[in-house]
This record gives C-alpha cells, structure tokens and sequence, in this order.
C-alpha cells in the first residue's frame, strides 16, 4: 500500500504525482525548474496541472487523421466536464494525479478552454489576423497561468495573470515556429519580420499592462507567475531581431536563464 505524504492535498495519488513530475521534468523543463523552489504542497497541485497540459498538447498530435486527434480532445473535454461535476478522475495516471479539482467546476471549465483550443493544433487553419492569434494565446497560455495562480490560492482570475500569461505564451509560440511550420501549420498570420516585430511589440505591451496592475495580484500567485520569467527577453531580442523566430536562434544561455529566474524570485517582481 502506497501511504500519502502528509504535505500533499486531499485526492492526490503520490503514484500519480510522480508520473507527472517525470512528464513535466522530461518536456516542461522550464516550469520545471521554477517548481524547485517552491513547497511541496505547491507542486502538488501545480505538476499534475502542467503535465494535464502537456497531456491536452499531445492530444491534438496523437494521429494524422484529424478526426482522431479530435476525438482523444473530447475525451479530456468529456473528462474535465466529469470531474468538475464532482466525479471520480479515474482513465489516466496524470487526470487521477488531478482529483484534487473533482468539483472545483470554475476550474475545470478554464482547463477545458484550453482544450477546445488545442483544434487549432489539429487542423492547418491560419490566423487570418494578429487578434484571432492573440485570442489563441489568450485561451491557451494566457488560461493556464489564471488556472495555476487560482490553485496557488490567488483569488478569482485577475486580468493581469491572463494578461502576464498570454505575452509568455507569444514568447514560447516564437520559439515553437519553426517546428509548427515543419508540422504543416501557419503559426503567425504574417510572416515577414515587420509582421513579427509588431507581434513583439504588442507582446510586451501586454507585459507592461500586466505588470502596471501587480498590486491586484495575490503574493501566493508567484509560482505560477514565474513561469513566464523569460517572457521580457525573448521578446525584446525579436524586437530587435524578428528573423530569429523563423531561424529558430531564440534559445537563452543557461546561466542568463538560472540568473533571472532567481533574481525574479528573490524579489517576487514577476
């Protein structure tokens, strides 16, 4: 018999816990290396919700065949729905690691957001402009940073984390172009590097929003925030040089990364 941690919340299966923080530490490594420094209690909640999103990611690539993809989308659609009702979170280790939002419905039908976005990944659609792209990054990333503040136990869905999320989102879309276009896909509705300068630009405007309001946002909420540390210098260096996006060169050296990642925690100036 597997005896639960005392630190962990109610419904958690340290299994189950542990297979999400392998997904996560294999594929999220950043979120990962935020995650280290932060109570076990925090982890607890915020490695089953990372690796739930990894899980929705994979989901809209498991097959060729669209219908397919689609399908294992409404199955964690169908899942979520389940568990926001208050249902057990039983079919997957990751969503039985999640049983700690069986009833929390606010929460799930966020998730289940992300979930209805992910078609975009199935099909070859384009954006036809800049706002249909941010409204993606918005219910993606943007959605993802609300859901781990709340669980953080930040109260509501304050604008500024949505806001803060959906700019890191645009920074981590940058560096998954040229691997979306070599996937068939049209990841920006403009490619040319006034196009992706305007993007940038937008981007950090979004940032600067998000930050102008941080007294709106609780201190507990720092974890999840700090996901997006490296959103400020990914999208400075585009704005600088926009053709690093389609060259793929948007890869931060490893002691820059640790430096400002503990620099922002040391300040909780996210």
């Amino acid at each position: 018999m597997v005896r639960r941690r005392p630190d962990l919340p109610a419904k958690v299966c340290p299994m189950s816990l542990s297979h999400c923080i392998e997904r996560v530490t294999a594929q999220d490594p950043d979120r990962h290396l935020v995650l280290q420094g932060f109570p076990e209690a925090v982890q607890a909640r915020l490695y089953p919700l990372y690796a739930l999103n990894l899980e929705i990611g994979r989901a809209a690539w498991v097959s060729r065949e669209p219908l397919v993809c689609e399908m294992r989308l409404q199955w964690w659609a169908d899942a979520l729905e389940r568990l926001g009702a208050g249902g057990g979170a039983k079919g997957h280790p990751v969503l039985e690691a999640c049983g700690f939002l069986s009833g929390e419905a606010a929460l799930c039908a966020q998730i289940a957001g992300i979930v209805a976005a992910r078609s975009w990944d199935v099909w070859s659609e384009p954006f036809e402009e800049d706002d249909a792209l941010f409204a993606h990054l918005e219910a993606t990333g943007g959605a993802l940073m609300a859901v781990a503040a709340q669980l953080c136990g930040a109260a509501g869905d304050p604008e500024p984390v949505r806001q803060f999320g959906t700019a890191s989102a645009l920074a981590s879309w940058f560096r998954a172009v040229p691997e979306l276009e070599a996937r068939g896909r049209w990841p920006l509705p403009e490619g040319n590097e006034a196009a992706v300068r305007r993007l940038a630009a937008r981007g950090t405007s979004l940032l600067a929003q998000a930050r102008a309001a941080r007294g709106q946002v609780a201190k507990a909420a720092l974890p999840a925030l700090l996901s997006g540390w490296q959103t400020d210098g990914i999208l400075d260096l585009v704005r600088r040089e926009p053709g690093r996006v389609a060259a793929g060169q948007l890869v931060v050296p490893d002691y820059k990364r640790r430096g400002s990642l503990a620099f922002r925690a040391l300040t909780g100036r996210w």
